[in-house]
């Protein structure tokens, strides 16, 4: 079982910015080859995907975030990050990685994003 690492959450004001990473806390499970993407769930709101990025590092956005948030990977780290800004508080969710499409086993305990004045 593999279990993703998210991190990076926090409290932020609206129109600031946050870097959240996931990592892969075993080494049988490869960042590198494998469809990634972010997820997140709002309060009281199912899980939602955000952006994916190929093995080829073809990333795209859902419309919501698009021209805000931004996912890249670090494959010398075997990292991958969601760069978020211009937050607003519709972006208040848990904040998960998984592979695209999402593997139950895959799923961590997320990081908090809460966008609040």
């Amino acid at each position: 079982q593999v279990q993703l690492v998210e991190s990076g959450g926090g409290l932020v004001q609206p129109g600031e910015s946050l870097r959240l990473s996931c990592t892969a806390p075993v080494n049988r499970f490869t960042i590198n080859t494998n469809t990634m993407a972010w997820y997140r769930q709002g309060p009281g709101k199912e899980r939602e995907l955000v952006a994916r990025i190929s093995t080829r590092n073809t990333s795209e956005v859902v419309s919501a975030v698009k021209g805000r948030f931004a996912i890249s990977r670090d494959s010398a780290k075997r990292m991958v990050n969601l760069q978020m800004n211009n937050l607003k508080p519709e972006d208040t969710a848990v904040y998960y990685c998984n592979t695209s499409p999402p593997v139950r086993t895959y799923w961590g305990k997320g990081t908090l994003v809460t966008v609040s004045s």
